[in-house]
């Protein structure tokens, strides 16, 4: 039996103009250092290669608050107990409610706004100032792409039957969850951007029953693409906006974006906390394999993994090209990684608990938000070197950030312009990369004082936040 959403998409808008809650900074300080001081004890891999002084950003931050990056942790957000207890993504195990509440609390935060409609609209306002477009926000008719990260629906990867498009295996597998999507969705269209005019997106995947059926049910004009297009998916198709490998590889088909994405208005990339047992880590960067209508080491194609998995530093890092792309990175108006779950990709058929304060052996139900590519990834990367250091620590895990940050004069000498045939145009910084001061008060440098660097905003729901 299909799990019914609790989430209706006649929901009056109202939800997203009522004020949040009053903040308890103070609180939380109290409570996160002394449960950090508490818990620290017993985990030493928690401060391998990161503990600092004092952290030492490279690049230029992005955003209203420019290097900005909101953390939601709410350990209500799901009470799925594991294998056994049916699925993560079925029977409200993950509560909607809270998931809402978790993505609007991080786009108030992240905008300095008091309700998710004035956020949006701020969103919406600063991306289109800084494209040159005027102060103004959603205009009727304009497109919006998520790029969710549904890796473990992979078509030629044997986990879901492309006859009946039903799990085979791996159903409680780390992907983008239904609930983060319909979370937002549901502030989109409160934000006036009509379900119809919104398409999900990832073109590797085979969006199964047991998800589609969440999004479908309700969202009825939501627009959903994948790799086959059957049982009313729309298949991806490919445009003629082309995506030029910056290493300039010679003999090698021509990489074109999906229809979908070059069409877009805007661009919403919504990844997962996963670590990855060849890259290190796989968050908003990596997100955008799924952005290309081919498989990664497609014969014929430029094989993008080399340059992803290499261990030497200061070397051409093909995500640098996927970030900086003018229709990838250059339309998209917010980052977000779902990190209800984690895990190790592909080694973890599911979920795996966190160990490190303040998850404690429990899922990490957490959400983080910015509009800065390289604080997200930089954020990311400390969460999960906490807990899985034998592949964050190895070498060139974290280069694709220095690169990125740098991509106007990078470390390894590369003219990134993935947006012409040659060399013309160099990408600027696309964001700001550092790494915390260590993983029990996660400061960055916006924390301890200084005035360029990322700036983390802790919040826990009905505790308040912390910057």
């Amino acid at each position: 039996m299909k799990a019914k959403p609790r989430f209706l998409p006649e929901r009056s808008t109202d939800a997203l103009s009522n004020p949040l809650p009053a903040l308890n900074r103070r609180a939380f300080v109290r409570h996160s250092l002394s449960l950090a001081a508490a818990c620290t004890v017993g985990f030493p891999a928690i401060s391998r290669g990161l503990e600092q002084s004092r952290p030492k950003p490279v690049g230029v931050g992005k955003g209203i608050h420019p290097g900005r990056v909101v953390w939601v942790h709410d350990p209500e957000v799901t009470r799925w107990k594991g294998p056994g207890d049916g699925h993560w993504w079925e029977g409200g195990r993950v509560n909607q409610e809270r998931v809402d509440a978790m993505l609007a609390r991080s786009v108030c935060e992240l905008t300095g706004e008091g309700t998710a409609a004035r956020a949006w609209s701020k969103l919406f306002r600063h991306f289109n100032q800084s494209r040159g477009k005027g102060d103004v926000g959603y205009r009727a008719g304009e497109q919006v792409a998520i790029k969710p990260n549904w890796v473990g629906l992979i078509y030629r990867e044997g986990h879901v039957n492309l006859d009946t498009y039903r799990f085979i295996r791996r159903h409680d597998y780390m992907n983008t969850a239904p609930q983060m999507i319909l979370a937002l969705v549901n502030q989109l269209t409160g934000a006036g951007v009509p379900a119809g005019n919104i398409t999900v997106c990832d073109t590797l995947a085979c969006l199964v029953h047991e998800y589609y059926d969440l999004l479908h049910g309700a969202f009825s004009a939501l627009r959903c693409e994948d790799y086959a297009g059957r049982f009313d998916r729309a298949k991806v198709t490919p445009s003629r906006q082309p995506l030029y490998w910056s290493s300039r590889p010679q003999g090698k088909a021509q990489d074109y974006l999906p229809a979908c994405f070059a069409g877009a208005d805007y661009l919403i990339n919504f990844a997962n906390l996963k670590a990855h047992s060849a890259a290190g880590v796989t968050l908003c960067a990596k997100n955008h394999y799924g952005s290309l209508i081919r498989w990664p080491v497609q014969e014929g194609y430029y094989d993008i993994h080399p340059s992803c998995f290499a261990r030497e530093t200061g070397r051409y890092r093909a995500l640098v090209d996927l970030t900086g792309h003018a229709h990838l990175g250059g339309k998209t108006l917010l980052y977000l990684v779902d990190g209800l779950f984690s895990g190790v990709h592909p080694r973890d058929p599911g979920p795996q608990p966190l160990r490190a304060p303040p998850f404690n052996g429990h899922w990490p139900c957490s959400l983080l938000a910015s509009q800065d590519p390289v604080a997200i990834d930089s954020v990311g990367f400390d969460f999960l070197a906490t807990d899985w250091p034998d592949f964050t620590g190895r070498g060139g895990v974290d280069d694709y950030l220095r690169e990125a940050a740098l991509a106007h004069d990078p470390p390894s000498g590369t003219f990134y312009d993935p947006n012409h045939p040659a060399p013309t145009t160099r990408l600027a910084s696309l964001g700001v990369y550092e790494h915390w001061n260590n993983p029990r008060e996660k400061a960055y440098s916006r924390n301890l004082g200084a005035g360029d660097g990322i700036e983390l905003v802790s919040v826990t729901p009905g505790v308040g936040s912390k910057k």
